[in-house]
């Protein structure tokens, strides 16, 4: 339970810092992506000794495809990875209530400007090139551990500022469907695209990553 625990809490303090960012703090870009950024680097460094520092569906599944972790460990981490989303939307609508601003504007992910295809694309690319960055950084064979959790921030900070304005920069399936739930709308019509596109990317990224000497 308490490798589940820091898997809730991490995604807890992921959406939670992310989406009050955008909605809260009515943030900008810049803000809004070093806020995720700087939340998986927190959240990496104070729960990821007991976890792995997963916080995210996406890498889970890339981590059981390579086999650092096995699969009831990882079907118990994306459900804790999912409730700890949950509840963070939970209290981003009542704090968004509480300030009497719209309860259906939760920080929620959309791509109102583009098209679907190219939604799914953009999805799939910056998770593709999290997750490699991930595998390779957190790597036994090659990667740095102590610098792991910054590298991930800065990454995910940096992929995010870029697809903000395309797709709102999930490359986490947990991080859309807590936000979605609540806010409901075209952000839950389109939820599959947001759990369906970053998995892609987790398994291409998987293989990329074993290709290029990630795993033992």
């Amino acid at each position: 339970m308490q490798k589940y625990t820091a898997e809730f809490m991490g995604t807890f303090m992921l959406v939670f810092l992310g989406t009050g960012a955008v909605t809260v703090a009515a943030g900008n870009t810049l803000t809004i992506g070093l806020a995720f950024g700087l939340a998986i680097t927190v959240s990496a460094y104070a729960f990821g000794g007991i976890s792995g520092g997963h916080f995210n569906p996406a890498v889970t599944t890339a981590m059981l495809i390579n086999r650092r972790i096995g699969g009831k460990d990882a079907a118990g981490y994306i459900v804790a990875q999912v409730l700890g989303a949950t509840v963070a939307s939970a209290f981003i609508k009542l704090f968004v209530s509480g300030l009497g601003l719209a309860t259906n504007q939760l920080g929620q992910t959309d791509f109102p400007k583009i098209s679907m295809g190219l939604a799914f694309v953009v999805e799939a690319l910056v998770t593709f090139l999290f997750l490699l960055v991930i595998l390779n950084v957190t790597s036994d064979r090659h990667g740095n551990g102590d610098f792991a959790g910054l590298t991930i921030g800065i990454t995910l900070a940096f992929l995010i500022i870029v697809a903000l304005n395309l797709t709102g920069g999930s490359l986490n399936p947990a991080r859309s469907f807590g936000p979605a739930i609540f806010a409901g709308g075209s952000a839950l019509s389109h939820l599959w695209l947001y759990i369906l596109a970053p998995e892609v990317g987790a398994i291409l990224a998987a293989f990329v990553g074993r290709m290029m000497g990630s795993e033992d």
